[in-house]
């Protein structure tokens, strides 16, 4: 008996067979991804949508063809073929999602799947209930099972060989889709060839499924089902996307925080952090290797300057310009850090010794002998040095960078520009720099400083005109020490500013303690630091002083150094003109050591000059001192401007600057700085050592002292 095909059908059934072969790849595969409940729910969804697809393609194959006498099933034989279907997908599935794209599995996974075909065709087939049964050629059939093993095995491949988790492009699933719908429909079409029906067969009495019409609805029921699980899966897919872009957008964000915590912003260098943990790693292995390893601290000397004066861009370039210059002489496996403003740290690994460190700093430095070009300009900035070494100098990080520190220290305060090894010496001298640090800070509230004062005397009569106000720091234990032991340090942490305004407050103060007791009047001087005069609020300060000392302000008299008023000339000028317009009086300390510009000397409202000692020391044996002098006094008068010489500690240097013409002076000779008492004292031996003046010549002095302002001098 022979059947005739209808090609509608057909095309039906392995339309339904190829959609099935695509949705249950897809949903394999994100099986394969899933674990727990998830990886379970996903395998079992996936196998009943194949095992339901692969029997509905199966039945509708059946249903197309048309047979003289109507086919009647038997339904639980029939239910048999499903339930094979579904639990050799599912069997198949589990070993391909556990595969990871190994062969053998894909081929078991492909022998379960051919089977899975095979057992719900044939069984599907043996629910016909025909009489007689249905009989096979055996060479068909065996084909027919070849075709679903080899294509189901093309399939796997395609689809998952090699790495079941890569990327694979939509085309090569088609191509997989493709392979396994020939499975299936090659298997149902070439067993169906190999089914012989006898003649004179009839069939018993069972259910008759031969309407076209269900074999549509089957084929809509089949298809709505492969489309519900495959939207879930695209949608799962989406969802899942979604989820790695924003994991991944989080670790890029979480790398570019930790980037931004670890690096520099200006040079893009690691910082400290990147540093600790580096030099954890590296302590370990130079352990285990028993090798060393070295730390080096580098302070770019006078940075701050640049930027005073060029501003902060010249400084950034400089900075930038550096660290590149660094990295082309570092090694690979040198670490290079920029610390802090002005520092840089470099860890340097594997060494044998420590003329391995110094062969490196050798590099440094000979690559910063080039200017540097930052702001139109050409700079030479110097590199301060220290070096540490691991084992020698410490066991830890902390200890190598803090003795490293301590021997850049050490190379700053005396060999700027260089380079120095640590040794013991250096953190005593660092210690003891901290610790006098530490005191200095508590010094104002202790009331540790005090004030002494040494004469500025009149060469022509020898009369003492004014005095200069000179702290001490009078410690608890280190006794007296001098402001050239703690004045830089005050400097370098700015404690420079208040303990100025304590020594102008203080010095107006005394003098008018001194007035009160019926003293004769002189002139206070008080020094004034660079930082403090670049205060905004120097004119009150100084104001709050005169009048709460109720003090005149012709008693007192400011002391600035050159670099101090030309570090900005024209804020520099705005400052000196409210404070002589008070009445103070103005005069420049050290002249001749720094700008000695006559620019300053005619748009400042000055009153006096100071020559620096270094010029005094050598007066009476160094004629290029003595023309210096000559020259600073001929120019001081010829602005109308008084000249005091710093330093003098013969009479012979006071009789040759009597000579030259200069004002006043103030040195050994006459006294050196002496507290408060001892100065009142000082005055009293003077007047009483010259007999020939008068008490009417003294109240002149004092009536003129008072009355004093010099006689301006056109600008």
């Amino acid at each position: 008996m022979q059947g005739i095909y209808a090609n509608w059908m057909v095309v039906l059934s392995l339309t339904v067979a190829l959609v099935v072969s695509y949705t249950v790849l897809s949903l394999t595969a994100r099986a394969s991804e899933a674990s727990g409940r998830s990886g379970w729910a996903w395998l079992g969804c996936s196998a009943l949508v194949m095992g339901v697809g692969i029997w509905a393609a199966h039945f509708i194959g059946m249903l197309a063809l048309r047979f003289p006498i109507p086919l009647t099933y038997d339904l639980s034989t029939t239910l048999v073929s499903l339930a094979i279907a579904v639990g050799m997908s599912g069997a198949a599935i589990a070993c391909v999602s556990r595969s990871g794209g190994r062969a053998v599995h894909l081929v078991v996974a492909g022998v379960l799947l051919a089977l899975g075909i095979s057992g719900m065709h044939y069984t599907g087939m043996a629910s016909i209930n025909i009489v007689p049964g249905i009989t096979y050629n055996l060479a068909p059939l065996a084909v027919s099972v070849a075709i679903a093993w080899t294509m189901s095995c093309a399939a796997l491949w395609v689809a998952f060989g090699s790495d079941m988790r890569s990327a694979r492009p939509v085309g090569t699933r088609f191509v997989a889709a493709g392979l396994l719908g020939s499975a299936i429909g090659g298997l149902h079409y070439v067993g169906m060839s190999a089914a012989v029906f006898d003649a004179n067969s009839y069939c018993r009495t069972g259910q008759r499924l031969d309407n076209p019409w269900f074999a549509t609805a089957l084929a809509v029921f089949a298809l709505g089902l492969m489309g519900i699980a495959l939207t879930i899966a695209i949608y799962d897919s989406y969802l899942r996307q979604q989820r790695r872009d924003r994991d991944q957008d989080d670790r890029l964000a979480d790398a570019r925080a930790r980037y931004a915590s670890h690096h520099d912003p200006l040079t893009g260098l690691p910082n400290r952090l990147e540093l600790v943990e580096a030099a954890e790693v590296a302590l370990q292995q130079a352990t285990v290797k028993d090798q060393q390893l070295a730390v080096m601290v580098l302070n770019v000397d006078r940075l701050k300057s640049i930027n005073d004066s060029l501003g902060h861009q010249a400084g950034d370039e400089l900075l930038l310009e550096l660290s590149r210059r660094l990295r082309t002489v570092l090694r690979r496996k040198d670490l290079l850090v920029r610390l802090a403003g002005d520092e840089f740290t470099i860890l340097a690994t594997e060494l044998a010794s420590a003329r391995d460190a110094e062969s490196i700093v050798a590099k440094i430095l000979e690559v910063l002998q080039a200017p540097f070009f930052a702001a139109s300009l050409d700079l030479h900035p110097s590199v301060s040095i220290g070096i540490s070494t691991f084992p020698l100098d410490g066991g830890t990080f902390d200890l190598l960078l803090r003795r490293a520190n301590a021997a850049m220290r050490y190379t700053k305060e005396s060999a700027r520009g260089g380079f120095r090894f640590y040794t013991k010496e250096m953190s005593s001298l660092t210690d003891d720099k901290l610790a006098m640090e530490t005191d200095l800070r508590r010094a104002l509230e202790s009331s540790q400083f005090e004030l002494h004062f040494q004469p500025k005397v009149d060469i022509a009569t020898g009369r003492i005109r004014s005095a200069e106000a000179l702290i001490r720091w009078r410690h608890p234990t280190r006794g007296l020490v001098p402001p050239n032991a703690f004045i830089p340090i005050a400097e370098e942490t700015g404690l420079i500013v208040p303990i100025g305004d304590w020594v102008l407050r203080e010095a107006c103060r005394q003098m008018r303690l001194w007035l009160d007791a019926g003293m004769t009047p002189v002139r206070i001087a008080v020094n004034l630091s660079a930082k403090q005069f670049r205060h905004a609020d120097l004119a009150a300060v100084v104001r709050a002083a005169l009048c709460d000392a109720r003090l005149e302000p012709g008693f007192l008299e400011l002391e600035l150094t050159e670099s101090a008023v030309m570090h900005n000339p024209e804020a520099s000028a705005a400052t000196l003109q409210v404070l002589s317009a008070m009445g103070v009086h103005i005069s420049i300390d050290d002249f001749g050591t720094g700008y000695s510009s006559l620019s300053y000397l005619r748009r400042f409202p000055l009153d006096k000059l100071k020559i620096d000692r270094s010029f005094i020391r050598d007066l009476m044996t160094n004629p290029d001192d003595v023309s210096i002098v000559r020259a600073i006094i001929s120019l001081a008068h010829s602005l109308r401007l008084r000249v005091v010489a710093e330093g003098v500690e013969t009479a012979d240097q006071l009789n040759f600057l009597r000579d030259l013409g200069c004002d006043q002076y103030q040195g050994f000779h006459c006294s050196p700085a002496v507290p408060a008492d001892s100065f009142v004292t000082l005055i009293k031996r003077l007047r009483a050592e010259k007999p020939e003046l008068t008490e009417a010549d003294m109240l002149r002095t004092q009536s003129r002292l008072s009355a004093y302002t010099p006689t301006p001098v056109s600008r």
